[in-house]
């Protein structure tokens, strides 16, 4: 992958190069507080730099304030951020980031009015350019499978790629195919749902997150496009 170039503010350059860097993005939903600080550290001791704690649970705002002051070096972004309101309450958290599975023009201006980095969710050209409008170039790609997965992504990108924009690519990925997305130059990294799926942390089965972890940072660390 290409290291991350002209990020403008919504998105940090030093942030964006860190989650460049790990290459990783677990997806989580928390359901219950006791689970934050055995899962942040069995992501963070196994090779996961990242995650996008969703805003699905009535916790989940406090799990990310838990998080930061459990493993201040994780990189704690939330998802699923999908209103103003949300913008101003994970930016108080001390979320690192925060991202949608759409594009809501009034959503990105409230996190550019509270310095909260952004990665807005596209899947067509015209979110893109709505995108780019707005002075984003780190997109989440969504729902990357269902949407036709790197095939399309190639397509859809294609017009814009003299702007150097770059993709985190999320939804239906996993073991089987994550290698291909690896290995795209349009990918920045990769966000994962399965990594700490949800029923794996409800059944506190932390070695199996430990495994997943395992396997995907050796996964990344053979098939990654190089920088």
């Amino acid at each position: 992958m290409h290291t991350p170039e002209n990020t403008p503010s919504v998105f940090p350059n030093a942030l964006a190069q860190s989650l460049h860097e790990s290459g990783l993005i677990a997806v989580v939903v928390i359901d219950s507080l006791d689970a934050v600080r055995p899962l942040a550290e069995t992501l963070f001791e196994n090779g996961i730099k990242a995650i996008e704690l969703t805003l699905r649970t009535p916790i989940a705002v406090e799990a990310i304030k838990c998080i930061r002051q459990t493993i201040p070096e994780l990189i704690v972004g939330a998802g699923t951020v999908l209103s103003s309101d949300q913008v101003v309450e994970v930016a108080d958290s001390g979320a690192s980031f925060a991202v949608s599975p759409g594009l809501n023009p009034s959503t990105i201006e409230a996190a550019k009015n509270v310095g909260l980095p952004f990665a807005p969710g596209i899947c067509t050209p015209s979110d893109i350019e709505t995108a780019i409008s707005l002075d984003c170039r780190l997109l989440k790609f969504f729902p990357a499978e269902a949407s036709g997965g790197l095939p399309y992504l190639n397509a859809v990108a294609g017009p814009y790629a003299h702007l150097g924009l770059k993709f985190i690519p999320l939804g239906g990925i996993d073991e089987t195919n994550v290698v291909s997305y690896f290995q795209s130059k349009l990918v920045h990294s990769v966000g994962g749902s399965w990594i700490a799926a949800r029923h794996l942390i409800q059944d506190q089965d932390w070695d199996e997150i430990a495994r997943r972890c395992q396997s995907l940072n050796a996964l990344l660390r053979q098939h990654r496009s190089p920088s």
